[in-house]
């Protein structure tokens, strides 16, 4: 229960962020916020009863990252959905396809690290610009936030997201509930294919979600000495997103910072027994989409960069793991601070946003600096 309910509290706001910047409504938003939860709740429920394997699903935080970055590429909240439904069907391929696994797991980490943290960037500013242009609400978060990070860091965001709701609750009154659609409700959505959104979007999306959230949950389950049951989760949760994203929801994926959690002791000192951890976490996932109506609400009545700055404390410690990684090979630092630039840019060429085309021009630049080091070994 303390996995899901960290989880849901540190990154709901970026889900929400995310697919207001694609153009989602309010009871859009609600709607893709409620499915993802019911989701990645029944497949953290079925697989780990049925595997008896402590394994649980979450939303993709870094493809919620992506959408926000990619703001201006489309407007239409069809187009989203099918390059949603798109990035599902390649995570399906990869579990039904293992050559394609290995040809993803041959990127180099630099680059999808360094595209990760371009895509990052953006929001983690977003606290240094609101505690200039809103101090009197962006502050005492942050503050809260870092004393918090000292004491006990898995409740650091969650206690500012209490506090951002209580300021707001202070200067706006019960008027931010007025017209909410609190119950929960499901909107349908029929997508609409557009082959630049698909490109700017899809790709991008299914990257940084094998590379940063299902590679890393794998090795995480594996590490704690458990079998994961690679090709089940990644086709089961690549049908199940394709599904969840005609009602809105972006892509599900394995947990990474939580998976520890359920993985570990702390769920349980019998290994045989951690299983339940996460079947806990998928039953209170789907309570908390519940809850999806009031949480949209609260978003949607905020100031845009208060709820960016959250985000922005949020993955702090994502963009700190993708920044060391992107730079941790010295052979690929000039392809991976070219991928970061790019993508960090925020550039639109020809519809296509820049998180493709950073990851174009990385893997562009190991091509030319391989070629090059290959051509001059034999003469020297």
């Amino acid at each position: 229960m303390v996995a899901a309910i960290t989880g849901f509290s540190s990154s709901f706001a970026i889900v929400l962020a995310g697919l207001a910047a694609v153009g989602a409504t309010e009871s859009q938003s609600a709607s893709g916020l409620l499915a993802i939860c019911v989701v990645q709740g029944l497949l953290s429920i079925v697989l780990s009863a049925v595997y008896r394997v402590p394994v649980k699903f979450a939303w993709s935080t870094p493809g919620a990252a992506l959408l926000v970055a990619t703001a201006g590429v489309t407007g239409r909240f069809a187009e989203a959905i099918a390059a949603f439904i798109v990035a599902a069907t390649l995570i399906v391929l990869v579990g039904l396809w293992p050559a394609l696994e290995r040809l993803i797991g041959r990127i180099p980490r630099p680059v999808s690290s360094a595209m990760l943290a371009g895509i990052l960037l953006p929001l983690c500013l977003a606290p240094v610009k609101a505690a200039v242009a809103i101090p009197l609400l962006a502050i005492p978060v942050i503050l809260v936030w870092l004393l918090l990070y000292r004491l006990s860091p898995r409740w650091a965001v969650p206690a500012a997201i209490v506090l951002a709701g209580i300021l707001l609750a202070v200067t706006a009154g019960d008027g931010w509930l007025a017209g909410a659609h609190l119950a929960p409700q499901l909107v349908f959505v029929a997508p609409v294919f557009d082959p630049l959104v698909v490109v700017s979007l899809a790709i991008p999306l299914f990257i940084v979600t094998m590379a940063g959230q299902n590679i890393p949950g794998a090795a995480i389950l594996n590490n704690f000495g458990y079998r994961a049951p690679v090709r089940s989760a990644l086709v089961s949760s690549g049908v199940m997103s394709g599904v969840g994203a005609l009602f809105g929801g972006i892509t599900v994926n394995f947990a990474a910072l939580t998976q520890a959690l359920t993985a570990g002791p702390e769920a349980s000192p019998d290994r045989t027994k951690r299983w339940i951890a996460p079947v806990a976490a998928g039953v209170t996932y789907i309570a908390l989409g519940m809850l999806a109506g009031v949480a949209t609400a609260f978003v949607s009545a905020s100031p845009p960069l208060l709820i960016e700055a959250v985000a922005g404390l949020a993955l702090l410690s994502a963009l700190i793991g993708a920044v060391v990684a992107a730079v941790e090979d010295a052979a690929h630092r000039l392809a991976a601070i070219l991928t970061f630039l790019v993508t960090a840019s925020g550039i639109v060429v020809g519809g296509v946003g820049s998180a493709f085309w950073g990851l174009l021009v990385g893997a562009l630049v190991l091509l030319w600096l391989g070629w090059r080091r290959r051509e001059a070994s034999p003469r020297a």
